[in-house]
C-alpha cells in the first residue's frame, strides 16, 4: 500500500512537471509571438519606417551625384549604384545631424515609438556639447540606415511575400521570370512567401531591439550633463532643507510658546485673571511675530531664483525680545551675552539666533517652564554659543520630533562650524555647545 502511494505521488509530481514545462514554453512562445508581431515591435516599426523617410532626401541626393558621374548603366551596376547610394548617403545624415536641435527631435520620437529600457533618461531638449551632437549624429546615421532596410523589406518585399504565397496567381509576367531564373523551386512558392515575411518580421524586431538598447547611450545624458543634473539636484535639495529649518524653527518656537502660554492662562484664568491676561496678551505679540517671519519665509519660494535669494530673519539684536517672550512662558534665561554681538557678519548673526531659538524651544518643550543658561562668547574670530537646562521628564517627546538638534547641526555645517547635545558631566542638565567662525561663511 505505501509503495502504491508512493507511486502515486510520484506519477502526480511528473504530471505537474510536464504542466509546468508546458506552461513554461507557452509562456516563451508568447514573449517571442510578442517580440515580433506585438504593440512594442510595431511601435518600432514605425519608428524604423520613419528613419527610412527621413533618408530618402539623402539617398535620393547620393543617387543623383552618382549618377551623374556614369549615366550610362547596365542593370547590374544600376543595382550596385543603389547600394552605394545608401552608404554615400550615411555622411550627409551625420552631418545634418550635427545641429542641437536633432537631439530633442530624436529624443522625443525614441520615447514615443522605440519603447527604450529607461525612456526617462533620453534627451529632451538640444545638445549643449559637442560631444552630445557626436553621440546624436551615431544615432541619427543609426535610425536611417536601419529604418532604410526595414522600410525597403517592408515596401518591396511583402509584395513578393504574398506572390509567392498565392502560388503566383494571376502574374503571368512574374511567373515566367522565376521559371527562367528558378525552374526548380515553382512549387516552394508559398515556402519561400512565409519565409520572406519572417525574414522582414525578425529583421524589424531585431533593428528595432538594437536602437532600443542603444537609445539610452547616445541619446541619453552626457557625463556632463550627468554631473549639472546632480548639482541642480543638490541644490534643490539644499532649499527645500533651508527652506525646513526656516519654519521649524520660527513657526516651531511660536507654536511651542503659545502652547504653553495658553495652558498656563487657563490653569489661572479664574484665580489669577491678571496673569491671563498678561498671557494672552504674549500669545498675541507671538502670533503676529510668527506670522511677519512666515510672509519672511514664504516670500523666499516666490523668489525667481531662490539660490541667491538672502533669507531674512532676526538676528543675534533681538535676542532681548526673545528673551522676554520665553520669560513671558516660564523660561528664565539667565544670559550672558558677549559685547560686540551687533557688529557680526549677517549671515552668523541669523543663524546663531536661529540656533538660540531652537535650543530655548526645546527647554520649553521637553523641560517646561524651567530656568535655563545661556553664553554667547565671542573670541579669536569664532562665536561660541552655549545652552544649559535641567533635564526634563514630565514632557516626553512629541512623536515625529526630533528634527531641532539635527537643524541645528545643519546650520553650524552651513557656517563651517559645529555643534555637541547631550546630558552634562552631572548627569542633571541638558547641554547644547555650538561654535561658528565668524566671517567664514560658505
Amino acid at each position: 500500500m505505501i509503495a502504491g502511494a508512493g507511486e502515486r505521488a510520484a506519477g502526480e509530481r511528473a504530471v505537474d512537471e510536464r504542466a509546468a514545462d508546458k506552461s513554461a514554453a507557452g509562456g516563451r512562445l508568447r514573449r517571442t509571438v510578442g517580440a515580433a508581431v506585438g504593440r512594442r515591435a510595431r511601435l518600432r516599426w514605425v519608428h524604423l519606417v520613419l528613419g527610412g523617410a527621413l533618408l530618402m532626401p539623402y539617398w535620393m541626393l547620393s543617387m543623383v551625384l552618382l549618377g551623374a558621374l556614369n549615366p550610362n548603366q547596365s542593370p547590374a551596376r544600376q543595382l550596385l549604384l543603389y547600394v552605394l547610394s545608401l552608404f554615400t548617403s550615411l555622411p550627409m545624415a551625420a552631418i545634418t545631424a550635427l545641429v542641437p536641435t536633432v537631439r530633442g527631435l530624436e529624443g522625443a520620437a525614441a520615447r514615443a515609438l522605440c519603447a527604450a529600457a529607461r525612456p526617462e533618461e533620453l534627451a529632451t531638449g538640444p545638445a549643449r556639447s559637442w560631444a552630445a551632437r557626436w553621440r546624436t549624429a551615431l544615432w541619427y546615421v543609426l535610425h536611417v540606415l536601419f529604418g532604410g532596410v526595414v522600410a525597403g523589406m517592408t515596401l518591396t518585399g511583402t509584395p513578393v511575400a504574398v506572390v509567392l504565397f498565392l502560388s503566383f496567381e494571376g502574374t503571368d509576367e512574374f511567373v515566367r521570370a522565376w521559371r527562367r531564373h528558378f525552374p526548380d523551386f515553382l512549387a516552394a512558392g508559398p515556402i519561400l512567401g512565409l519565409g520572406l515575411l519572417l525574414l522582414i518580421v525578425g529583421t524589424n524586431a531585431a533593428c528595432g531591439a538594437l536602437l532600443a538598447r542603444w537609445a539610452p547611450a547616445l541619446l541619453g545624458p552626457t557625463p556632463e550633463e550627468r554631473v549639472a543634473a546632480a548639482e541642480r539636484r543638490a541644490t534643490v535639495l539644499a532649499q527645500r532643507n533651508r527652506l525646513a529649518r526656516e519654519l521649524h524653527d520660527s513657526v516651531g518656537h511660536a507654536l511651542s510658546a503659545v502652547g504653553i502660554q495658553a495652558a498656563a492662562a487657563a490653569r489661572v484664568l479664574r484665580s489669577n485673571p491678571d496673569f491671563a491676561a498678561e498671557a494672552l496678551e504674549a500669545i498675541e505679540e507671538t502670533a503676529r511675530a510668527a506670522v511677519t517671519e512666515l510672509d519672511t519665509v514664504l516670500g523666499l519660494l516666490r523668489e525667481e531664483d531662490p539660490e541667491v535669494a538672502e533669507p531674512a530673519g532676526p538676528t543675534l539684536a533681538g535676542l532681548d525680545d526673545l528673551l522676554r517672550q520665553l520669560g513671558r512662558a516660564g523660561v528664565a534665561v539667565d544670559a550672558d551675552l558677549a559685547p560686540g554681538l551687533a557688529a557680526l557678519p549677517t549671515a552668523v548673526s541669523r543663524e546663531a539666533y536661529r540656533i538660540v531659538q531652537e535650543g530655548l524651544t526645546n527647554v520649553l518643550r521637553h523641560a517646561g517652564p524651567a530656568p535655563a543658561g545661556l553664553r554667547v562668547a565671542l573670541a579669536d574670530g569664532r562665536l561660541d554659543i552655549e545652552l544649559t537646562s535641567p533635564l526634563g521628564t514630565s514632557r516626553p517627546s512629541r512623536p515625529g520630533g526630533g528634527r531641532g538638534l539635527r537643524g541645528i547641526a545643519e546650520r553650524a555645517a552651513v557656517l563651517c562650524g559645529g555643534s555637541t547635545a547631550g546630558p552634562g558631566e552631572d548627569g542633571t542638565t541638558w547641554r547644547l555647545a555650538v561654535w561658528l567662525p565668524v566671517g567664514g561663511t560658505t
